[in-house]
Parts: C-alpha cells; structure tokens; sequence
C-alpha cells in the first residue's frame, strides 16, 4: 500500500495517533481525594502564592504546544502538527499538544498563544507564512517567558549545519573557506543561510526563483534585507546555474528539480549537496551520486543522511525546558548542531554517514544536554540546577 494511503488508513483505524495518559492511578475514594477534592486545594494555593510552582505541581513542565495557523505553503493543519506531537513524545520524550488557531491574522495567533502560554513550558511555531512567520515568533519571544521555537526556520537550518559540519569533515575542506550557495531564501533558506554566517562560514550565496537576492526582490522581507547586507549579495549576480560553478557545497529549500544534471556536474570536486525540498527534493539521491557528487543528503528517511529537523526540535526542548530557558538563543542553536555533528566520529565517518540517524537513541540527549549548558552559561535558566552537578544527560 502507497505510504500516503497507509497513513489515511493508520489514522482512520486509531482516530488520530495521540491519547491522553495518566501517572496517577485512581484505584479508590482516598486516591480521588488526592487528585481532586479536597486535595487539589493545596496545590493550587501554593501556586497562587508562587506561580512558578506550576512548573512542579502540574504537568506544565514537561508540555509544550505545537501552534500553526496553517498558512505556510504545506498548510495542512491539524494532521501535521499532531504528527509533530507525536515526534516530541517518541524522540524527545517531551508531551505536547497540537493547537491549529483558526485565524490568518498575526494579532490574533500572538495574543491567542499569550492567553495560552501559562499551560505549557514552551511553544513550537509551526507552518506559519513567511514574512508573518518573523514578526509571530519576534514578538512572542519579547512577550512571552517561556522559549519560543519556529521549527521551519532555526530546526532545518540546525540540522543542516551539522550534516554541513560533518561533510567538511569527510572532505577536508573548511566551513571558513567554502564556497556555498544556498537555492531558497523562504524562513528555512533564509535562517540556513544566517546560522552558516554565525557558525563562520563567509562565502554564502543565497537564491531566489529569479536569481541572486537583491534589495529589488518584489517579496523581500526584514530578514533577508539583513542578510543582502551581512552576506554581501549586491556585488553578486546571475542565475543558480552560473553560481552553483565551483561551488563546495549546494543546498536546497526550494522545489523539486532545481537541481539539474548539469548544475550538479559544475560543482567542485568533492562536492557537498543537501537537497532538502520536500516531499520531493531538488535532486534525488540516485541522480545527485550520478552526477559524482561526493557527499549527498535530503530531507526523506528512504536514503542515507537525511537533513531533517526531526533530529532537533525534540531535544532542543528537552533540554530548554529541563533547565526552564526562557528562550532559545543562537548560542543555543550554534551548541545544538555542534552536538549532532560530533556524534559521529570521524572513524565512522563515510559518504553515507555524515549525519546521524534520527533513530539514533544518542541524539536528543546529545542536543538537549548542549542546548541546557549554554542556557546555562548564558544566565537565562530558571532551573539551572537540573545540571549543575554534573549528571544531566538529556
């Protein structure tokens, strides 16, 4: 059966792939005494006297809420975000509960998560529009006291700095000297773009359907005027066939099929090439190693080192919200992807293992505990002891 109709057929049969748990039995009268009344008094007046107590007397904790209003160009709703859930659970061990906000405005979605947020321990923004996307998570950031994470931005481009990070290292060649060209300047290309800057990289040419990004872009949104500027794009020009020549490494966020035969054969040698469009990518992974491409990866789990943030929202929560952050930081990020790149050792690194499995049971915790530490350090943990005697592992 096709993958898409088994998933209709899955979710038909189990109405949804989420349920509500419980880890307190009622086998009697004197436990629903404890649960609610008369109880549950006595925990609600600590927190009314300490609202941080909601953090150790209810599962605020360890709740986080996948918010999308559905206007990204997936736009599917409620399927997507529960499946998000569902991946929290499964790889980061965090609960989490889809919420789609029935609106197209900004206000709405940001005041919405404001009157919500006293529930959860974090929100993770998801398939919100570019450039609504940027001013959503600016302001709920600035308002907001618990982390706010948009996924399609800073998870995609964690994950493709680490495969980046771990491809170098196969190649020999180095982030600060390489020639990169990123195909996609929407919140993923954009931030994928920004985070390779902050990480060192200085040779970033980044694309649009109609060429090199220009202040003249008919779309051009806050974040990518900043990035013409840092990155220096004015002085570059032509289409991605003329920028992709010489290139080390080519990444995609962009449709399927950018990437041609003959753009992937003008590359470097020793060629890196993330093709990370989905469902389908610019470039299979049969067609990019056709083509002599010497380290490949996209987005899908069917072919070797898949660039998907799968591998980073679960455990950058895990740890953000272990140690209560009250943001996530490009420290944080920068710390995120250095962990999932060193993961694998260089004696096991092969062109087909340059990124670690998402399956791989080291990898939330490798990414929450770096993603704890710098909260850490930085001074923007609420609960840094969680770490602080040395035996936090995420």
């Amino acid at each position: 059966m096709d993958v898409r109709e088994l998933a209709v057929q899955k979710k038909r049969e189990l109405k949804g792939f989420l349920t509500v748990g419980t880890k307190y039995e009622l086998k009697d009268a004197h436990d629903l005494s404890v649960a609610y009344t008369p109880g549950v008094a006595e925990p609600c007046l600590r927190i009314k006297d300490n609202e941080a107590e909601s953090f150790e007397l209810t599962c605020r904790s360890n709740m986080v809420a996948v918010v999308s209003d559905g206007t990204r160009v997936l736009g599917l709703g409620e399927p997507v975000m529960e499946g998000k859930s569902l991946l929290f659970k499964k790889f980061g061990d965090v609960d989490c509960i889809p919420l789609v906000v029935d609106t197209k405005d900004a206000d709405t979605l940001i005041n919405t998560v404001k009157l919500l947020q006293k529930n959860f321990a974090g929100i993770n923004l998801e398939d919100i529009s570019s450039p609504k996307c940027y001013e959503v998570e600016n302001r709920l950031k600035a308002e907001l006291e618990i982390p706010v994470f948009h996924d399609d931005q800073h998870g995609t481009a964690i994950a493709c700095l680490a495969g980046v990070k771990g491809a170098l290292r196969l190649v020999k060649k180095d982030l600060a000297t390489a020639k990169i060209v990123v195909n996609g300047a929407g919140a993923a290309g954009a931030n994928i773009a920004r985070l390779l800057y902050l990480a060192g990289a200085r040779d970033i040419t980044l694309l649009v359907s109609s060429g090199v990004l220009h202040k003249d872009y008919k779309r051009l949104d806050s974040l990518q005027a900043e990035l013409i500027d840092l990155l220096k794009l004015e002085e570059k020009h032509g289409d991605l066939a003329e920028n992709a020549k010489g290139a080390d490494i080519l990444l995609g966020v962009s449709a399927a099929g950018a990437f041609t035969k003959e753009i992937l054969e003008s590359l470097a040698d020793d060629a890196i090439v993330f093709a990370m469009a989905n469902p389908n990518p610019e470039a299979t992974y049969a067609d990019m190693k056709a083509a002599g491409i010497r380290v490949a990866g996209t987005g899908r789990s069917d072919a070797p080192n898949q660039i998907n943030n799968v591998a980073v929202f679960p455990g950058v929560f895990r740890g953000a919200i272990d140690v209560r952050a009250s943001q996530i930081t490009d420290e944080m990020k920068l710390a995120a992807a250095d962990a999932l790149a060193h993961l694998i050792p260089d004696s096991e690194l092969n062109e087909e293992n340059v990124m670690p499995s998402v399956f791989d049971p080291r990898v939330a915790p490798a990414v929450a505990k770096a993603v704890a530490e710098v909260a850490v350090k930085q001074g923007i943990a609420k609960n840094p002891q969680a770490i602080e005697d040395g035996s936090y592992e995420g």
